[in-house]
């Protein structure tokens, strides 16, 4: 008994002395810890104010950069795609904004801008797969053989194609015989819109990608259907540029997805500042480069290896075709 209580003692006094301590221990070290605190909180504080002025000061700057370069675009552009027939081709979610800017553009390079063909969301939805399927192996011209692999967006882009573009000067601006009815049965299943002329066929095609990556459970298909249409248009005219924002060229975009493509990498170009006056004014120089038998990917964002292309020599008119 003797022995319980004192063992039952000594534990309690134990822990009388651990309470103690802790409690004096607290004390002792509070102003300590206090200070310590306030000044990493003041540090903190001030590194914050630090990078929101840098932020700011960087935003200044770069608004006054873009504010300069959109002063002078048309002198950039000037007579850098002569007498070239351009469409504009928007994926479903691209910036409606960047329309007029980049019809203004391509004027302004001494091209002709043919219209706009606005893909819908309809297009890439995945209940309207068997659809795009079927329109395009119904409309394509006779004799067409599509590869087994091909996707029905595969299809759909080479169909589309014939009917807004050429590699043939000489048929530029003219309707293709072949595909007559292409644009009007896509537009009638609610699978595009279209603006101005684009039957009348370009020599050359911007394609610009959604604002937004895709984020539904279609996004990778939704995502490879532009990218077909971008590599579609490529096989048949003078040149095609993907253009859209350091959102496309990151992961899940438009722009990301065709980088990772093999063929379509190599032959269509790529642009991934179309919102900022110098980068529409790559899309210019991109499109000439293509003139000459070459492409690249151009911007800031992830895969691009340089700003704009390098200066180009004039382009020869066989170079593609």
């Amino acid at each position: 008994m003797i022995d319980f209580r004192y063992h039952l003692v000594s534990i309690v006094a134990i822990f009388l002395a651990l309470t103690v301590g802790i409690v004096l221990g607290s004390t002792v070290l509070e102003p300590a810890f206090y200070k310590s605190a306030e000044e990493t909180t003041s540090s903190l504080r001030q590194n914050n104010g630090n990078y929101l002025s840098q932020i700011s000061e960087l935003q200044t700057r770069e608004n006054g950069n873009d504010s300069l370069v959109t002063a002078h675009l048309s002198d950039l552009v000037r007579g850098a795609l002569p007498g070239e027939r351009v469409v504009l081709v928007e994926a479903p979610g691209a910036p409606a904004g960047l329309r007029d800017p980049i019809e203004d553009l391509v004027t302004d390079a001494g091209g002709v801008f043919a219209g706009r063909v606005s893909l819908t969301d309809k297009f890439i939805a995945a209940d309207q797969e068997a659809i795009v399927d079927g329109l395009a192996n119904s409309l394509a011209p006779l004799g067409t053989k599509f590869p087994d692999e091909a996707t029905p967006y595969d299809k759909a882009a080479t169909v589309l194609a014939g009917a807004i573009v050429t590699n043939d000067r000489t048929m530029a601006g003219r309707e293709n015989p072949t595909a007559m009815g292409v644009l009007d049965a896509f537009q009638s299943a609610g699978l595009l819109s279209m603006n101005g002329a684009p039957g009348q066929r370009s020599t050359m095609a911007i394609v610009l990608a959604p604002a937004q990556a895709y984020e539904d459970e279609n996004a990778v298909e939704a995502t490879d259907a532009v990218v077909s249409v971008a590599a579609g248009l490529d096989a048949l005219d003078l040149g095609t540029v993907l253009a859209g924002t350091t959102v496309a060229s990151g992961a899940g975009g438009a722009i990301a997805a065709l980088h990772d493509t093999g063929e379509a990498a190599s032959n269509v170009s790529t642009v991934d500042t179309v919102d900022m006056a110098a980068g529409r004014a790559v899309v210019v120089y991109a499109l000439r480069e293509q003139l000459t038998g070459r492409s690249g990917a151009y911007g800031v964002g992830s895969g691009s290896t340089s700003f704009e292309p390098e200066a180009a020599a004039s382009p020869s008119p066989a170079a593609r075709g």
